[in-house]
């Protein structure tokens, strides 16, 4: 089979005969062709480090920033599209805002998070796959195009912390430390070589900075 498009790519909700969604491939070369994005978890935190790709002397300091808060125990960096990125963020902080407006408490993003009440409600969804499921409904219908970006999601709640990424696809994975972007491969090789889970966010900080 052709490993190229051949007129298979024109829509996000056609296959190739060999079962691909080209459209979805595009959009997760565009997170690889971003600066890169990592996220360390340790005991007691969350950890994100982006490296800013500056293309002009021109630009203003601190514009296009791709590390963003959620939510008061939720943060978010991102690669990939930044236009498209904050589309996605936008989307998170209003599940966030809706869901502490219904249930009066802070949207966690994991399952076993949930308070002990609503644990037998089917509808309670969280916030990784709420987001999971807006970006993989963007890869179904011919008339959209899947977002170019994603998504590295941490929290630190109960004295817990948690982290996730959600990739083009509206697939999500748990992680102790992910790297997305231009050099992920490299990040994640020296992320391998540390114990992430006995590191404190003091000392997470100056690997990102290594990274």
């Amino acid at each position: 089979m052709s490993s190229i498009g051949t007129g298979y790519d024109l829509s996000a909700s056609q296959f190739s005969p060999d079962g691909r969604v080209f459209q979805v491939e595009y959009a997760q070369k565009a997170v690889e062709n971003s600066g890169t994005a990592i996220a360390l978890r340790g005991k007691d935190g969350v950890v994100f480090a982006v490296e800013k790709l500056v293309t002009s002397k021109l630009y203003e300091v601190g514009a296009n920033k791709r590390i963003f808060t959620v939510d008061r125990h939720v943060g978010a960096a991102v690669a990939g599209l930044i236009a498209d990125a904050r589309q996605v963020v936008e989307t998170a902080r209003n599940e966030a805002a809706e869901y502490r407006s219904h249930y009066g408490e802070a949207i966690p993003l994991k399952t076993d998070l949930v308070s002990q009440k609503r644990t037998n409600l089917v509808n309670v969804q969280i916030l990784k796959d709420r987001l999971a499921m807006y970006m993989h409904v963007y890869t179904l219908y011919s008339a959209i195009r899947p977002f170019g970006c994603s998504l590295l999601m941490g929290q630190y709640s109960n004295g817990k912390p948690e982290l996730f990424c959600v990739d083009p696809s509206g697939i999500s994975w748990g992680y102790t430390g992910c790297a997305i972007g231009k050099a992920k491969q490299a990040a994640k090789t020296e992320m391998e070589k540390l114990k992430l889970k006995d590191m404190s966010c003091k000392e997470l900080i100056k690997e990102a900075a290594k990274m």
